[in-house]
């Protein structure tokens, strides 16, 4: 299995600033299947610019009705399901995401929906597709709809956070991680309302006891403040292995030692090639050329006629 964070930034500022990449992380090799969770905007664009292909995904998972979460999934379930001819996939929402709750969605469309089949995840209920268990877990923000989950693979567990204010009972929703991955919008003792602080992140860490901890959906301070250092002291405090994630993170998970990995820092590919060989974007780029200007629609052509 392989971890990927097409962005590490969170919080509606940092999504509109983007001080940091927006575009959730993607869990691949999972049971042979490829997941995307949290599509935040640029989701699609950071698939093609870290090499990965959208057209492969297994399942997209959207936590709550927020934009930086669900802005690129109705595009990345257009891509998993060959543009809407084919029938493929799972997309895993909260009840606010797939089917709206109060003034909170949904947030895709009925007609994104129909192609795939659709997991409305509600706290503490285990549902199980594609041979993992994906168990819903609470979080206490802004829709009130929304969720957490833990994913279970043959009794090797993933958990995230989702955005969420620390409460008692998160860690306990948690419980039996092997890897937990936490939206931590703050540095220090800074948190505010429905998110996380580094303070409250190390609480959660020593209640879960997981192998690794990762934070991730910074925001601006947090971003300012040094998040690596953060993560550092977070460490020292609890004794588990924590990461700061950061635009183009990858690491390969050794499901017997996952406290044994490394780090990989993604370069960027040549977004224009899309992961495919040169030879077909050449001949791709030289296909549109003739089509436009067969069909007269270049404009600098037209102005050095008139001239």
């Amino acid at each position: 299995m392989k971890i990927t964070f097409l962005g590490s930034g969170g919080g509606r500022f940092s999504a509109i600033s983007q001080r940091r990449m927006t575009g959730g992380f993607r869990i691949d090799n999972l049971g042979g299947k490829n997941y995307h969770v949290d599509p935040g905007p640029g989701a699609l664009i950071r698939t093609y610019q870290f090499g990965f292909d959208p057209r492969n995904l297994s399942g997209i998972f959207v936590s709550h009705a927020h934009t930086d979460h669900y802005n690129d999934a109705e595009i990345l379930i257009e891509s998993m399901t060959r543009g809407m001819t084919k029938y493929n996939g799972t997309v895993f929402g909260s009840r606010s995401v797939l089917k709206g709750f109060e003034k909170w969605g949904p947030c895709i469309s009925s007609y994104h929906q129909s192609k795939s089949d659709t997991v409305v995840l509600e706290p503490g209920v285990v549902k199980e597709v594609d041979n993992i268990k994906v168990k819903g877990t609470e979080i206490e923000h802004g829709d009130p709809a929304g969720i957490g989950f833990q994913i279970d693979y043959n009794g090797f567990k993933v958990s995230y956070t989702s955005d969420t204010g620390y409460f008692e009972g998160l860690g306990e929703a948690h419980k039996g991680a092997d890897i937990l991955i936490a939206s931590v919008l703050r540095p220090g003792n800074k948190s505010i309302p429905g998110h996380m602080c580094s303070r409250n992140f190390m609480d959660l860490i020593e209640e879960v006891q997981p192998k690794v901890a990762v934070m991730t959906h910074l925001g601006l301070k947090m971003i300012s403040n040094n998040p690596v250092v953060e993560a550092k002291k977070i460490s020292k405090q609890t004794g588990v292995k924590t990461i700061a994630a950061f635009d183009g993170l990858s690491f390969n998970v050794n499901y017997n030692n996952p406290k044994k990995f490394r780090l990989i820092s993604l370069k960027d590919v040549e977004s224009s090639m899309h992961s495919t060989s040169h030879a077909l974007f050449n001949s791709g780029r030289r296909n549109s050329y003739q089509t436009s200007f067969k069909n007269k629609e270049f404009d600098e052509l037209s102005i050095l006629k008139k001239s």
